[in-house]
């Protein structure tokens, strides 16, 4: 009903401004990342250890500073943890911001030659299972993900030690990187973490409005229906 779909909306519109802090300028990330000491009511609250200092972090700034609702960071003793948990938040953040890009691109109507046919959002997947073609592409997409998941990791063996947790260069892929500036390395570190924390949550919005046939899109479109 209207009530229903406006408590929604609302509620879309809430984590979103929640999320806009993800994209709030980073001009000064490196000094806003260990400036931001945790409280001593934090550190009880969040069961943290006393021997680590979590709170000087990339990521923690402004507007929530120190944040771990999920109670993740009580079971890290050290940094390898730490950066163990810090390496699968990226990983996860840069699926989600191709996710989203992916979804709003199909959302678009923009498609390969020979899949014009294939619906938008969550309904591509029944389509490419009903035919041989779209088989293969889900095979296909198997196999890159296999293959990603070998090329994305830190390769010891290349005598080559990452630079921070998510450096999977290698000493192959460069792109100028060597050449910044400290400031300015932690300025594009935290414009990816916080891009892909806020990817995380736009693709869920946009699949769980999806589900409940709830559009969030311009125009009220709404893929898959």
């Amino acid at each position: 009903n209207n009530t229903y779909s406006t408590m929604m909306k609302s509620a879309a519109i809430l984590a979103l401004a929640g999320s806009a802090a993800a994209f709030a300028p980073t001009q000064q990330a490196a000094r806003m990342s260990t400036s931001m000491d945790a409280t001593a009511a934090q550190k009880d609250f969040f069961g943290l250890k006393e021997n680590v200092d979590f709170s000087k972090e990339l990521g923690v700034q402004a507007p929530l500073g120190l944040w771990d609702p999920l109670g993740l960071l009580k079971e890290c003793e050290d940094y390898e943890s730490f950066n163990d948990l810090r390496e699968k938040e990226i990983k996860h953040g840069r699926v989600a911001m191709l996710a989203v890009v992916g979804y709003l691109t199909t959302a678009a109507g923009i498609r390969f030659p020979g899949a014009e046919d294939i619906p938008a959002g969550m309904a591509s997947w029944g389509a490419l299972l009903e035919t041989k073609d779209g088989m293969n592409v889900l095979y296909q997409m198997g196999m890159f993900f296999v293959a990603a998941e070998i090329a994305n990791r830190e390769a010891p063996w290349t005598g080559v030690t990452a630079e921070f947790p998510g450096d999977y260069r290698n000493g192959k892929l460069d792109f100028g990187w060597d050449n910044f500036s400290d400031e300015t390395k932690m300025k594009k570190r935290a414009i990816e973490l916080n891009n892909g924390r806020a990817a995380m949550m736009g693709i869920w919005g946009l699949v769980i409005h999806e589900m409940m046939g709830v559009s969030i899109l311009p125009g009220g479109l709404l893929p898959g229906h």
